[in-house]
């Protein structure tokens, strides 16, 4: 007998049967042959599909044989080196590649919302064949972004019929500065909050929901009790490249800058919540003769003008900053951990993340970090073990370094056109900006500026911008020392994290949730679960000028 596992979403059935159906298909799940099928929008780089290759393998040996077979189902697949990378890594577990692409984000589809669900509706008829009670678990990564609520809506129904469990995964909130989602999902077929919570927390006891961080964990917790796990990411110490590769790294990242000097790198891709702007800040205050370094390209056309407008700067302002170095289709190039060695240090700037992996990837690859403290992960750090010496709240900035009058106007202009695309019954829980709280002539945080102004921050020489702001910041004059000396800290891998993120623990964690009874039938509001993450998401403290627009 097949076991099913598609990694996507759905709506089970209700009622003391479907208690019953949960207990004996999860309870007998490493018992049974299984097909597990990986299904997200896309594989292009991030931490989705970086979890994805990690833990596809240990899911396959914590199966002890039993997944007879690997399908991956995405709407796009285009990056066959990395296609290739995992099928060798879950030799000799068979792997094969369904592309559909009525499943890849909405905003890059020009076909009608009917015309996708038919697309979609066709594929999961192909997808699901054969798929029942008996033979069939539904994996979803990452519905809660919303970025496709047509093939969430219509796989629920797909596994609804056929009597098809499910386990969410949920990576990002559509919710969580995301609300230019909000018109999209509207024109698709979801014109209210709550057909869009209906959707993406539908009230049955076959989805068990799995989180990266305790404080989403938590916030669903206290509505769907037995149904939640808290699932950290796992991490794996990368292997030390040889001396060889590491040599091969270093010219490489030479010959693109086009100088030896010392590499400060952002493992990212070019989001606008990745801050790069701090970054490239923070590294000419505390390393002058460095440059900055980004990983990842643009991979979505809501992020190119952000791009496009700090590349413009850099080269206008002769910055050491290079954008996207692994871009391309470039034949011999380095990875990500070889990139991380090679470089002096390693920075994360964003202000949000669902996990941050490059907190880890820095501690595994023996490498300083300097990073924010990002309020819903530093928590779970610190229950992992980590104690991360470089790290900070907040860079200020003094307003003497922007045209603090212009900011403060196109902030107000930016904020109102921002909550005007909110749903309207959130418009009135939106807090206040801090700039636009805060007197007129006291500092800022950095990350609370529009790129226009951080530009501008960064147009002074850093000569003349660290002084102006060191005093406000009297945490960096340490650092800038230690970097200066060499002796930036290192962050040890502690021996309590790998309870936590070792490829073992995720496996077991998660089989282990699968098989747990979702207790009694109780009454759950979809609605209440979202109103709840969103109040809390339009707190002044979650509020930052970068994501209100694309053009900021």
């Amino acid at each position: 007998m097949r076991l099913m596992i598609l990694v996507l979403g759905m709506r089970q059935p209700c009622g003391a049967a479907g208690v019953i159906f949960h207990q004996v298909i999860f309870g007998a799940l490493i018992a049974l042959g299984m097909k597990l099928i990986i299904v997200h929008y896309h594989l292009r780089p991030g931490g989705i599909r970086r979890i994805i290759e990690l833990a596809t393998p240990h899911l396959v040996e914590a199966s002890s044989g039993a997944i007879e077979q690997i399908v991956v189902a995405v709407g796009e697949a285009k990056d066959r080196k990395w296609n290739e990378f995992l099928t060798r890594h879950v030799a000799p577990t068979p792997m094969e590649f369904f592309v559909e692409p009525g499943f890849n984000y909405l905003s890059e589809q020009k076909r009608s919302p009917a015309a996708v669900t038919k697309r979609i509706r066709t594929g999961l008829v192909t997808l699901l064949a054969g798929a029942n009670a008996k033979n069939a678990v539904v994996w979803a990564h990452n519905l809660g972004i919303g970025r496709n609520l047509i093939l969430t809506r219509e796989l629920m129904q797909a596994c609804e019929e056929r009597s098809v469990p499910l386990a969410a995964h949920h990576h990002d909130w559509w919710f969580d500065n995301r609300w230019r989602r909000w018109p999209e999902m509207n024109r698709s077929g979801f014109p209210t909050l709550t057909s869009v919570a209906r959707t993406l927390f539908p009230a049955s006891r076959t989805i068990h929901h799995f989180t990266i961080n305790n404080s989403d964990a938590a916030q669903l917790r206290g509505h769907l009790p037995q149904r939640v796990t808290w699932l950290p990411n796992l991490t794996e110490a990368p292997a030390t490249p040889s001396v060889a590769r590491l040599r091969e790294a270093r010219s490489w990242l030479r010959r693109k800058l086009g100088t030896d000097a010392p590499v400060w790198i952002l493992p990212c891709r070019l989001l606008r919540r990745k801050n790069v702007a701090e970054a490239l800040l923070l590294t000419r205050w505390l390393r002058p003769d460095a440059w900055l370094v980004t990983t990842g390209g643009v991979s979505s056309a809501d992020e190119k003008a952000y791009s496009d407008k700090l590349a413009t700067a850099a080269h206008r302002h002769h910055w050491r900053l290079r954008l996207g170095v692994l871009a391309g289709d470039e034949a011999r190039k380095p990875s990500v951990p070889e990139l991380l060695a090679a470089s002096e240090a390693v920075m994360l700037t964003s202000i949000q993340e669902g996990f941050g992996l490059p907190y880890l990837e820095a501690a595994t690859s023996k490498r300083p970090l300097i990073a924010r403290a990002i309020p819903n992960i530093a928590p779970d750090l610190r229950r992992f073990g980590f104690r991360f010496p470089q790290c900070y709240d907040e860079v200020l900035v003094t307003t003497e370094l922007f045209d603090a009058d212009a900011e403060r106007a196109r902030q107000e202009k930016l904020f109102e056109a921002w909550r005007k695309q909110l749903p309207a019954a959130c418009r009135a829980l939106a807090g206040r900006p801090v700039l636009l709280a805060n007197g007129p002539s006291k500092p800022v945080p950095f990350s609370r500026l529009t790129l226009t102004a951080q530009l501008e921050v960064l147009a002074y020489p850093a000569a003349e911008s660290w002084p102006a702001c060191a005093p406000l910041n009297p945490f960096l004059q340490t650092w800038r020392e230690r970097a200066a000396s060499g002796e930036l800290r290192l962050t040890p891998w502690p021996r309590s994290a790998n309870r936590w993120l070792s490829g073992t623990a995720y496996a077991r964690q998660f089989f282990r949730a699968l098989q747990t009874s979702p207790g009694p039938a109780r009454y759950v509001s979809s609605a209440a679960i979202q109103n709840g993450f969103i109040k809390s998401k339009l707190a002044s403290s979650n509020l930052f000028p970068l994501l209100w627009s694309t053009k900021s």
